[in-house]
């Protein structure tokens, strides 16, 4: 069995404010509150390899991992994996922004498995996922809506 989740949201924001925001790993402190830590490891070209840390748990530990994304800015799409995989067997991810009528969609789909012995299967992460994408989703939302506000008012 594996985990599969996909989510969007519509960004009334300009395609090139969203691309380069959501695109930039090393400010992404500012942009989702869920980490702690964003720290460019490797670029090489497009491909850029980065550690994430999130805030500490309940239990005060923090989860941390290096994963690996590439953005196309052709086909406005970003594709993207953990390298170290911590409880996951595997999690691939797949971002994609589509330009409509009251702003930019942008969609985030994970397809992962969780090792045996995980805190969760493969259905509590898709759940968790699922709760944890809109919370972050909105937040940035929120933000780049803002953000191109105050470039028409500047």
């Amino acid at each position: 069995m594996a985990g599969h989740t996909s989510n969007s949201i519509v960004i009334d924001a300009p395609m090139d404010l969203v691309w380069q925001r959501t695109n930039d790993v090393a400010s992404w402190t500012e942009l989702f509150s869920e980490y702690s830590l964003a720290e460019i490891l490797e670029q090489d070209g497009p491909t850029v390899t980065f550690r994430l840390a999130l805030h500490p748990d309940e239990n005060g530990k923090v989860w941390s991992w290096v994963s690996q994304r590439t953005p196309d800015v052709a086909t406005r799409t970003v594709r993207a994996h953990r390298v170290e995989t911590g409880p996951f067997e595997y999690m691939n991810i797949r971002w994609a922004y589509t330009q409509e009528d009251d702003g930019v969609r942008m969609q985030w789909t994970q397809d992962f498995h969780m090792k045996d012995g995980a805190p969760l299967d493969d259905a509590g992460m898709t759940d968790r996922l699922n709760r944890n994408t809109a919370v972050q989703m909105n937040l940035i939302k929120e933000k780049l809506e803002a953000a191109a506000r105050a470039a028409l008012a500047g």
